[in-house]
């Protein structure tokens, strides 16, 4: 039998407002135990080393562990439709990117979750620069160099991606779409294979991110036209950007995220934006993404959130008007 103080409690909760009274006094203390950090990709990979690095900072600063679990699968969708169904309670949060939040919803019919509705976007506390990449005896230097080339031989030039519906392709179609050229697509499971099929002389030119990248670039094996963030980065600081090449719409990035389900506390959230904000300025992970070829975005609650919404705007026409499907 519930003792009275129990009664008492479950009596002040049925009480009209009692829940949002309740919540200010729940984020004030939190967090009192381990935080679960859902990765929905395999463990090994870049993100295991992303998650790993920022959560070390973090939980310092809240003075809690933060558990990392694997929850991979269906290209991230897996794991993003757990963290949608999880108890807002700031105790399980997740890592998001691009895909699974703003090209997978106008991709896929059968989706787990309502990207809009069921989450809620803290912080982007990392992002991967794309590279416009050619095979190295390509005789092109530029953006302007490859599409006129291109219209020189229409359908005669191909560019790969890691697959259907990514970023490397949707990117493409942009460029594809502005300049009118005529470029065979050719997707491929990943990096791992695309690379090595430029290596060999099978793909003329691709969109990727610069970690992957920068290693063949450094050797020489492939040359970069051009990058996708709004400025200059400074592992490839000669290398011009897309809106230098005259293309203002094309700033893409891989990005990575912190992002928690629906209904989360803001006085949590908040707290997790200064942690995550705050971690990315230290030596270790500064040294962490430099390494990594990654770089960091400043951004607010605020911006972000429009980043997505404006992103995923333009990858649903995107797909919408080039009539883009997976199977």
């Amino acid at each position: 039998m519930p003792s009275p103080r129990r009664r008492d409690l479950a009596a002040l909760l049925a009480l009209p407002g009692a829940l949002s009274l309740a919540r200010p006094a729940l984020a004030q203390s939190w967090p009192t135990k381990p935080v679960r950090f859902i990765i929905p990709w395999p463990p090994g990979g870049l993100n295991d080393l992303i998650a790993r690095g920022y959560n070390d900072q973090v939980s310092r600063r809240i003075g809690q562990p933060i558990v990392n679990d694997f929850k991979a699968g269906a290209g991230g969708r897996i794991g993003v439709a757990e963290i949608a169904r999880a108890v807002p309670d700031g105790y399980t949060i997740s890592m998001g990117n691009l895909g699974p939040l703003t090209i997978f919803p106008h991709l896929y019919r059968d989706m787990p979750y309502d990207a809009r509705r069921d989450l809620v976007p803290v912080t982007m506390f990392a992002a991967s620069p794309l590279v416009l990449v050619v095979k190295k005896d390509l005789p092109v230097n530029s953006v302007a160099d490859l599409v006129a080339m291109v219209k020189e031989r229409p359908g005669r030039m191909n560019a790969a991606s890691v697959g259907v519906g990514t970023a490397q392709h949707l990117i493409f179609e942009m460029l594809k779409e502005r300049d009118g050229i005529q470029m065979e697509h050719v997707p491929y499971k990943g990096t791992n294979e695309s690379l090595p099929a430029m290596l060999q002389g099978d793909v003329h030119a691709m969109f990727d991110t610069l970690p992957l990248m920068l290693p063949q670039l450094r050797a020489g094996a492939i040359r970069a036209l051009a990058v996708t963030t709004p400025q200059r980065i400074p592992q490839l600081p000669d290398v011009p950007t897309m809106v230098e090449a005259g293309y203002p719409d094309a700033d893409v990035v891989t990005w990575y995220a912190v992002i928690t389900p629906a209904g989360t506390p803001r006085p949590v959230i908040d707290r997790l934006y200064q942690a995550y904000t705050e971690a990315a300025g230290t030596p270790e992970v500064k040294k962490l993404l430099e390494d990594q070829g990654l770089i960091y975005l400043p951004n607010t609650q605020d911006s972000f959130a429009r980043r997505i919404a404006a992103e995923s705007d333009r990858w649903s026409r995107i797909i919408r008007e080039q009539r883009i499907s997976v199977q």
